[in-house]
């Protein structure tokens, strides 16, 4: 899939669009410091020279991938979410990383929430999981607030994660789950609303 076939998605506060080659050194920074430590990190720089370029042809196998988050505002990249299914995983998931010193604005919350609404709808998904080390809170935090449930009877990818079942889109549309979701991304863009303690995202 060429980069100009890739969808965007707009929120109220992001633009996702396919990954770049100058969007890189953002994603570099992330992956060789001590924030990749819960997704196979720190990565040398050649090893997170050669992720980016798998987050690129994943799109080109798969007809979807990880989007890259950007400020609508300023434009400025904030990480990625999206579909992930390389070889050897059990099975589709949605995930996501969010740059250093960008957490706690609901940034993740509110793209992860669009890309699951698209992969559901445009790719007809019915299900999907995320793959966490239970040590990595914020993504923990992030999973229940998205309404996904520790899945047990799911495969995992090695001894040291658990899967997360996200809701079906039949209970996204039965429930109040998506109506909570999207208050928690308003409060996010009221200027009034100040999150305290540690970041959720």
């Amino acid at each position: 899939m060429a980069h100009s076939a890739i969808p965007v998605i707009e929120t109220d506060r992001l633009v996702l669009k396919g990954p770049a080659p100058e969007d890189y050194p953002n994603f570099e920074a992330t992956f060789t410091s001590y924030r990749a430590r819960f997704m196979g990190g720190p990565l040398s720089e050649y090893e997170s020279w050669m992720l980016y370029a798998a987050e690129i042809g994943h799109w080109q196998i798969h007809g979807f991938g990880m989007w890259m988050i950007h400020d609508r505002d300023t434009d400025a990249t904030c990480g990625m979410a999206g579909g992930w299914y390389p070889k050897g995983w059990p099975e589709r998931e949605i995930a996501w990383v969010i740059w250093p010193r960008v957490e706690g604005r609901g940034i993740a919350l509110e793209a992860v929430h669009a890309v699951r609404g698209w992969l559901y709808d445009r790719m007809g998904w019915d299900t999907a999981v995320t793959y966490v080390d239970p040590k990595n809170v914020s993504s923990v935090r992030l999973c229940e607030r998205l309404g996904a449930e520790i899945d047990e009877a799911a495969p995992t990818i090695d001894s040291h994660d658990v899967a997360y079942r996200h809701p079906s889109p039949a209970r996204l549309r039965s429930s109040q789950l998506t109506d909570g979701i999207l208050m928690e991304i308003r409060c996010y863009r009221d200027p009034v609303f100040r999150t305290k303690g540690v970041p959720l995202d």
